[in-house]
């Protein structure tokens, strides 16, 4: 019994010491947000005197920063739809399950665009939406995260798609099914929760994105929540509690996402881990 309480303490300490480093920039900038300035410059590390939203407002409205929300939830639903339901399921299932000249070499290929960083490709990238005019729209911005993202996308589901059962595949088509019918019917609801895990992360990933964003959105109008925040710390650098604000607002969406989608994320990334 000591040794085993030992082995827990041993175990407890060190996730206790990372939940309060995780936890403390979230508290530490809610509490600099309510603040005012006066209260910022004479104490940064003091609790607020009150509960002021006036600073939230301020960055919401006055700031810009709904116009820029609006243009992370546009792009990222529309990437995240293209990634799963259009291109990445059905890759992943014909290369899971479909047989076909070319499959293990298209398999590696995607295997082989998870290693090339957005930094090799960024010029020629920026060259070919320049020239196809889609520099500074939603269509080029959502067009460049599938791009990036894809192979990820193809990869986990490929992997969860070939765990499924071959028979219950063999059994759609003799009941009459075509492929598509079989994606449709029998594989899309099976990979439920392989597509909720990897359409979080995308969205993530897209949510949080600046580098991609600021290449293909240059002007204020089309910039994304987290190129709007990183302007705010040059316009606001003399006023913290509003780029704390600015920051909170971009924070909380992606709290929110895991705090009630955190079960269906464990269950999805492994959902593909063993046969059967």
């Amino acid at each position: 019994m000591p040794r085993t309480r030992l082995t827990g303490w041993v175990v407890a300490i060190p996730m206790a010491v990372l939940a309060l480093a995780t936890i403390y920039p979230v508290v530490f900038t809610t509490n600099v947000a309510m603040k005012t300035r006066r209260e910022y410059v004479l104490d940064r590390f003091s609790l607020a005197d009150s509960l002021s939203w006036d600073n939230i407002v301020k960055a919401w409205t006055s700031v810009g920063m709904s116009r820029y929300f609006l243009n992370s939830v546009i792009v990222v639903a529309c990437s995240v739809a293209l990634l799963l339901l259009l291109i990445g399921s059905m890759a992943g299932f014909a290369l899971a399950r479909l047989r076909f000249r070319g499959s293990s070499t298209l398999f590696l290929g995607v295997l082989a665009a998870l290693f090339i960083p957005f930094q090799v490709i960024m010029v020629p990238l920026a060259r070919i939406m320049a020239d196809t005019g889609l520099v500074d729209t939603y269509p080029g911005l959502v067009l460049a995260y599938v791009a990036q993202f894809l192979p990820f996308t193809i990869f986990l589901l490929t992997s969860y798609y070939s765990t499924v059962p071959a028979d219950i595949v063999d059994a759609a088509r003799i009941d009459g099914n075509t492929v598509y019918g079989v994606y449709w019917r029998i594989m899309l609801p099976i990979g439920a929760p392989a597509l909720l895990s990897v359409g979080v992360l995308n969205a993530l990933f897209c949510w949080n994105d600046v580098l991609i964003s600021l290449l293909m959105m240059p002007s204020a109008e089309h910039r994304t929540l987290m190129v709007g925040v990183t302007s705010l710390r040059g316009q606001y650098s003399d006023d913290i509690p509003t780029f704390a604000s600015g920051v909170l607002i971009a924070a909380v969406p992606v709290l929110v996402v895991y705090l009630f989608l955190q079960r269906q994320i464990a269950d999805g990334v492994t959902a593909g881990s063993t046969k059967g």
